[in-house]
């Protein structure tokens, strides 16, 4: 019997009461995983230095959600509502993209901020408060559930975000919520590089729940054996 692919899980870097730094990854990212096949890596905020070394050792990659992406060092005011990422996190993440740019054949799920990590890395304009342009914006947050249709299947999904991606260069749009919102991308010129705006491992509908997992997986699986040297 083959061996279940590894994926690694990029973690979130959050500080305790006492300002010491930790790396964490939601158990529901974990679950998803081994419920869709694999077996889970966490993947610390790595230095860039390091990171073509750990994709030497896995077969697929789950880019998770977290606090907003920091504009300011791509010379973009912040917006006042943004609450930004460990700094340490955003380097480490956008150091991951760049080895992964190296490695078509390695399949990669981006998930929320994940979505907005992959879009941003090739250019996408940032949507830094979707309030600003949507009546209704909060319908997105606090994982309420709303309609998205696309290629992943059309449904109810659970989101948790107030930012989004404005367009997609180097992608192609495969899903959206009602209102208009990219809701899901993916790099025609790879196996499988797919980021969704919603949380698949908090939404209960099967295909667009865990069945993103599943497709992540399975696409590990047909990748087995050729990772990066």
């Amino acid at each position: 019997m083959a061996s279940a692919p590894l994926i690694g899980i990029s973690a979130d870097l959050a500080h305790d009461h006492q300002g010491r730094p930790r790396h964490q990854v939601r158990s529901t990212y974990v679950d998803a995983v081994v419920a869709a096949g694999g077996v889970p890596v966490v993947l610390p905020a790595l230095a860039a230095a390091r990171t073509p070394e750990a994709l030497r050792r896995l077969d697929g990659v789950v880019i998770i959600g977290g606090d907003d992406i920091d504009v300011r060092p791509l010379g973009i005011e912040l917006h006042p509502e943004a609450k930004v990422m460990d700094p340490a996190r955003q380097a480490a993440e956008f150091a991951l993209l760049r080895s992964l740019d190296g490695v078509p054949s390695m399949p990669v799920l981006g998930v929320c901020l994940g979505m907005q990590l992959m879009g941003v890395h090739r250019g996408a304009r940032l949507i830094q408060h979707l309030g600003d342009v949507l009546p209704d914006a909060d319908r997105h947050r606090e994982d309420r559930v709303h309609p998205v249709t696309g290629d992943l299947g059309d449904g109810p999904v659970a989101s948790w975000h107030h930012q989004a991606i404005a367009d997609a260069p180097g992608f192609e749009v495969i899903g959206r919520s009602d209102d208009g919102v990219i809701e899901a991308i993916r790099d025609p010129a790879r196996p499988f590089t797919v980021g969704v705006q919603w949380h698949p491992e908090r939404t209960a509908d099967d295909a667009l729940g865990v069945g993103v997992f599943r497709r992540l997986v399975q696409a590990a699986r047909r990748g087995a054996g050729a990772r990066p040297q």
